[in-house]
Formats: C-alpha cells, structure tokens, sequence
C-alpha cells in the first residue's frame, strides 16, 4: 500500500503534465508594438511566409496618473485589420498602478477594448492579454485584479492571457488561461558590457529550473529587436544573435516541451524582419 500510495500522486501529475501541454495549440504569432496600426508589404509577407495568424496587439498601456490608473498611448488604427488575422488587444500596465486596488479598473479596461474593436471594425477578436511586471509587493493585487478581467472577458466571450517574466516563474501563478513567457529583457542593461540586456544564457539559466512545474500552460516569446542608446556620447547596440536566440529556445523546450507549440516573436517591424535571415526564423517558428 505504501509503493501505490506513491504510484498515484506521481501518474496524476504525469497525466496533468500531459494535459498541459496538450493546451497549448502548435502555432505561430506576433507581437505588434507600436502606436499605430498598418502593415507595409514586407510586413505582411512575412505573416504569409511563417504561417502567422495570431498577432497580439499592443491596444495602450496604462500608467499612474495624479493617483489614478489612467490609459496612455492608445493604438490609431491608420488602417483596416485584415480579418483573416487574429488579434489578441494587449494592454500594458505599470507595475506602480498594482500598489493598491482601483475599483472598476478591470470593467473599465475590457470596456475600452471592446469599444475600440468595435470603432475600428476589429472583428477576430477571442482573448485579450494583460502585461505586467508585477513583483512581490504587486503580485496580489495584480492576481485579484486579473480574476476580474477574467471575469470581464468572461461576459464577453473572451479568453485571457498574462505575460510572464523569468523572475515570476518563482511566484504562485496568476488566474489566466495561459501565460506567454517572456524569453528577452532578461539582463541589467547597466551591465551591459558584461552581458546583453536583451538576452543572454547566463540571465535565463537559473530560472530553467522552475519551468516543469510551473503550472500555467505556457506560450514562448523571443527577441528579434536590437536596443539603440548613448552612454556618455557613445553610441551603443545591444543584438541579440541568432545563435544565441536558438542556445535558449533548446534549452527552455528541453525542459518543457509544451514551449516548442505556440511560438511569437517580439515584435513585427521592417527593421526587425531584415535584422535576421530566413533561416533564422525559420529555426524560431520549427515546432
């Protein structure tokens, strides 16, 4: 009775496992994250070239403003949405505007998402995505906050997503249907000549280990832009190289298999589509 007493919780967790990862569908996304929306040609080739359908749209952020958690740089839509293309509005909100709860935040949110689906004649729209950088001191009113948008999207037929960073892969996880684990930003950038901010193997290494049992089905998000600043009258780029970009994509699915399904990268624009070869994505969006 004791060796069965041992058999069962472990073929429970196989099976949940199991479960899990059939979740996770094997597809292809973006993430678009600029003010305004419209798709040049080499935009738009690329969605046709790499079989992405799914674009996660950044709709406005939302930031502290004299007390108050207010929207701030909302999307223009320059140009109409191709309805073969599905868009997940992502809102970013500042990790400060978690530091207390702000009733009717969530209803006033998925609200202004709805609203602006339907001025803008968005219409493939089945889930929406919350993005934070939520911290200890942050983390439970960021969880009860996303049970009300959950609850939200709820009554409008909507799914819900959240962004995961490696250091919150240590925390319980948040009420969503699904995280997108944020795979870049993952250095000091005041140590950049040690490391590259955007992503290096050394920064991500130590939180490899939380991957398998983190219990939230999981979607993988990798760079494909470059950081461009000025220290000191010098002008410095941070690149991330694909080589290094592929070291981490295998050892993450190594750990968790469930990461090689849903694949985005972060983010569409001209610039970022010519920065890597065919072959390079190509290698990001192999399942």
């Amino acid at each position: 009775m004791k060796c069965l007493s041992w058999i069962l919780p472990a073929l429970c967790l196989l099976t949940m496992g199991c479960q899990q990862q059939e979740q996770m569908p094997e597809e292809n996304a973006v993430y678009y994250w600029r003010t305004e929306w419209g798709l040049d040609s080499v935009e738009s080739d690329f969605l046709a070239r790499y079989d992405i359908q799914k674009v996660y749209c950044r709709y406005f952020d939302v930031v502290m403003a004299d007390g108050n958690p207010m929207p701030n740089a909302t999307m223009a839509f320059e140009a109409k949405v191709p309805e073969a293309l599905c868009i997940v509005p992502t809102v970013y909100i500042t990790e400060d505007c978690m530091h207390q709860p702000h009733e009717g935040l969530a209803r006033k949110l998925v609200n202004r998402i709805v609203q602006m689906n339907e001025t803008n004649d968005v219409k493939n729209v089945n889930e929406i995505q919350i993005d934070c950088d939520y911290t200890s001191k942050s983390r439970q009113t960021y969880y009860d906050f996303l049970a009300e948008v959950r609850e939200e999207t709820r009554n409008h037929g909507m799914r819900l997503s959240t962004t995961i960073r490696l250091h919150q892969l240590s925390m319980k996880e948040p009420l969503a249907d699904y995280g997108v684990l944020m795979i870049y930003n993952t250095g000091d950038p005041r140590k950049f000549a040690e490391r590259n901010p955007i992503l290096d193997m050394r920064d991500v290494e130590p939180y490899l280990r939380y991957l398998h049992e983190y219990p939230l089905p999981l979607a993988a998000a990798y760079p494909v832009f470059l950081w461009q600043r000025t220290v000191h009258g010098v002008h410095i780029e941070h690149m991330v190289t694909a080589d290094e970009i592929l070291r981490v994509k295998e050892a993450v699915e190594e750990r968790r298999p469930e990461l090689r399904r849903t694949i985005l990268t972060y983010h569409l624009d001209n610039e970022n589509i010519k920065r890597y070869k065919p072959e390079t994505y190509e290698a990001i969006y192999h399942h």
